[in-house]
């Protein structure tokens, strides 16, 4: 008798998300560069938000999924982004600013055209909507375009940073026993993991008084600790680009993933649950 995994291109995987507004709807996972550090990473873009994939794993744990068991216990879980973040890096390339010189005015499918990562040009519509509030933006016969704007992004990241701060105190006293610089240095460290030093960081920590230099030593020392804690077990490579509840997905470099490894002779797990009762009860 086939189960439920039987055809699946890629092993079950446990993925936490927020439920959308429509029963039916599907969402897209998609490859696209972390703001940070450029490297990919997966997002899932379902109900036209962008949604963040991380990923989570005890030392020891499986997962029973029907009659099929996951091994490695890791799991998948998505928290939403904002997409500023994301095109942040895309949009600083794309106006090619020098010096002085703020740079080009660029239409938005030449901004998200990043060879490699087809991801972005499924994000126009929302790139158009949030883009604005960080841009100038210039209309000609009936087509916009778009060039960064340093003080506009400068005027959303604190922003950020506020409203960060506002949040602080209701975590817990820890944080509420901070004193306002803390508070804010803490603030700018959590939004560095979405932006780059040169210039976002440096304009930032300028603009709020702050020692660049000692957020980023901070930030390091934090980052060495969290890493002497972790689990040395390494996390799996994320779901690939595709849409997240189709059968025949296929790995971002275009392979078929391996399939799921069911034990030979294994019996569904509900049938050992049945025969414990039955001993049980004598028969």
């Amino acid at each position: 008798m086939a189960s439920w995994h039987d055809g699946l291109a890629a092993p079950p995987r446990v993925l936490i998300s927020p439920r959308p507004s429509d029963a039916s709807a599907r969402g897209n996972v998609l490859s696209l560069r972390h703001p940070r550090s450029g490297d990919e990473t997966g997002y899932l873009f379902i109900d036209g938000q962008l949604q963040e994939i991380n990923w989570f794993k005890e030392r020891y744990g499986s997962w029973f999924l029907g009659d099929y068991v996951c091994e490695d216990g890791g799991l998948y879980y998505c928290t939403p982004i904002d997409p500023i973040f994301i095109f942040l890096p895309t949009f600083e390339a794309a106006r090619m600013s020098n010096g002085k010189d703020p740079g080009k005015f660029r239409q938005l499918d030449e901004i998200l055209y990043v060879e490699g990562y087809p991801g972005y040009q499924q994000l126009m519509n929302v790139a158009g909507h949030n883009m604005e509030l960080v841009c100038e933006v210039k209309e000609v016969a009936n087509m916009k375009f778009f060039r960064l704007d340093d003080s506009k992004v400068l005027s959303w990241l604190c922003c950020k940073v506020h409203n960060l701060k506002e949040v602080f105190p209701k975590l817990g006293k820890n944080y509420a026993a901070q004193l306002e610089k803390e508070q804010l240095k803490e603030a700018v460290q959590m939004i560095r993991e979405y932006l780059k030093d040169e210039p976002w960081l440096a304009l930032l920590c300028k603009k709020l008084q702050l020692d660049t230099n000692e957020i980023i030593n901070d930030a390091t020392t934090k980052t060495n600790e969290a890493s002497f804690c972790a689990d040395s077990s390494p996390a799996p490579a994320p779901p690939s680009e595709s849409k997240a509840a189709n059968g025949s997905a296929k790995s971002s470099k275009g392979r078929p993933a391996k399939k799921p490894k069911v034990e030979v002779g294994s019996k569904n797990i509900k049938d050992m649950f049945r025969r414990v009762t039955r001993s049980g009860s004598g028969s």
